[in-house]
């Protein structure tokens, strides 16, 4: 059944030039091509744009196959669009029931050399105006900070953090006045910024619990700029996560002019990490009262739908994706919300079992993608915000 009601979410990449980005798309989608990640999930990765999936699919390939290194595109800012979709949904009916029947993820890829040089003229000024208003839709930022460059930086680990983040603090700062119309503060924008260790398998021995401690110890003032830079940009400043989720990841080993692909780390996680984190994160803020009247309205739009697809409540909606939100919203008690938010354990495994048992596949995956989040902070590769 091709899917009719679609819940998008959103996630941006900043990252310096050189410091994985190409790869690590290219490494992400090409994974879930494989015949064993296929066998091993519920659904599919497909490219929305066909011509889009299959230059990233031969990157991949050209990487597995031949250890051929993906082009860097400087200064090419590019969207990509990825449908989660169902392998296998048997009862239709029961698909109707629920506030959305397929997922999309929509990663923004900002090129890091718009941070690092200034532009060539008013046209790329503009330009790079116009691709930032384009990711302020993002729930999810993720910060690239690179691994090879702290090895670079061994013992002076300092110089290459305070510069990369005072790198984004001042380029950030610049485009505030371009994307704030009156001054006013925005509404929509990116509130969970996480500090990620692109090459992790450079720095095996470093686990994600020392590479916050590594980042506190030497830039903690940077990373306090960057989250003042970031807070003048938004509507409700304290629903604003900014360095206090930290994950590692690796596109794949590299050893002797070979690229082991399936040496990866936490690249799994981007699903998950764009899917449910935001979802907890919104129904924490609002718990704690920190999200005013439209800031709540829009962070707290889809959580209606993903508490009830988590928890498998059956909610006939009618017509289409956007109306859905708010009245699924509105049929479920904040407790409901809140039980959602917070299910882990052994209680999110037995849901788990259950929606598998039932076949609904739907309500599996997303359990499965909390479940992931959980299974990443155990093996020391993600830390979450407790906030």
């Amino acid at each position: 059944m091709k899917p009719s009601r679609v819940l998008e979410q959103n996630i941006a990449v900043f990252g310096a030039s050189g410091s994985g980005k190409t790869v690590m798309l290219s490494s992400f989608y090409g994974a879930t091509q494989e015949s064993q990640y296929r066998q091993n999930n519920l659904f599919h990765v497909v490219a929305d744009d066909a011509g889009q999936g299959a230059r990233l699919h031969q990157s991949y390939l050209g990487m597995k196959n031949s250890a051929r290194l993906p082009m860097s595109n400087h200064f090419s800012a590019t969207s990509y669009s990825f449908s989660v979709r169902l392998k296998d949904e048997p009862d239709a009916k029961a698909m109707k029931k629920k506030p959305f029947d397929a997922l999309r993820l929509v990663w923004h890829d900002y090129p890091g050399e718009w941070f690092e040089q200034d532009v060539s003229g008013p046209e790329e000024a503009q330009r790079r105006i116009d691709t930032f208003k384009t990711l302020l839709g993002s729930d999810v930022a993720l910060l690239l900070v690179d691994g090879q460059r702290l090895l670079d930086n061994a013992g002076e680990e300092e110089r290459y953090l305070k510069a990369l983040l005072t790198t984004f603090h001042n380029g950030l700062l610049s485009l505030k006045d371009d994307l704030l119309e009156d001054g006013k503060p925005l509404v929509e924008f990116p509130r969970i910024w996480i500090l990620a260790l692109s090459k992790s398998d450079l720095l095996p021995n470093l686990d994600v619990f020392e590479f916050r401690d590594l980042l506190i110890e030497k830039a903690a003032d940077e990373m306090a700029d960057l989250r003042q830079v970031l807070a003048g940009l938004v509507e409700g400043s304290d629903a604003l996560s900014v360095g206090e989720d930290f994950v590692l990841l690796s596109s794949a080993k590299f050893d002797a002019g070979k690229v082991e692909v399936t040496e990866r780390i936490g690249l799994d996680l981007i699903l998950p990490l764009a899917a449910v984190l935001p979802f907890e994160r919104h129904l924490r803020w609002a718990e704690l009262k920190l999200l005013p009247g439209k800031v709540g309205e829009k962070l707290l739009s889809g959580a209606g739908a993903l508490a009830a697809v988590l928890v498998g409540i059956k909610i006939k909606p009618p017509g289409p994706i956007g109306p859905v939100l708010k009245l699924v919203g509105r049929a479920l008690s904040q407790d409901v919300l809140n039980d959602a938010a917070k299910l882990a354990g052994d209680k999110l495994q037995v849901l788990n079992a259950e929606a598998l048992a039932k076949r609904d596949y739907l309500t599996a995956t997303l359990t499965r993608f909390k479940m992931d989040l959980e299974a990443a902070e155990k093996k020391r590769i993600f830390i979450r915000s407790l906030r």
